[in-house]
């Protein structure tokens, strides 16, 4: 049940944001995928400020998984 609280918080927040910018809902596609871009960096952009902050080294992009030949 958290995740779908979190979501509907999420969306009334960027609902908010659209009405701020005068940005209709839908937005046009071009805004749409910008907007979507911009979620899926900022999920990436926290794990790894953290780990920049701590000092710990990146984790790896592909690590071969069990069955994988090196």
């Amino acid at each position: 049940m958290k995740p779908y609280l979190l979501s509907l918080g999420a969306g009334l927040l960027v609902g908010v944001v659209y009405s701020l910018l005068n940005v209709r809902s839908p937005a046009p596609p071009a805004i749409a995928l910008l907007g979507l871009m911009g979620i899926l960096l900022g999920e990436q952009a926290l794990p790894v400020a953290k780990r920049l902050w701590t000092g710990q080294p990146p984790a790896a992009a592909a690590t071969p998984g069990p069955g994988d030949s090196q």
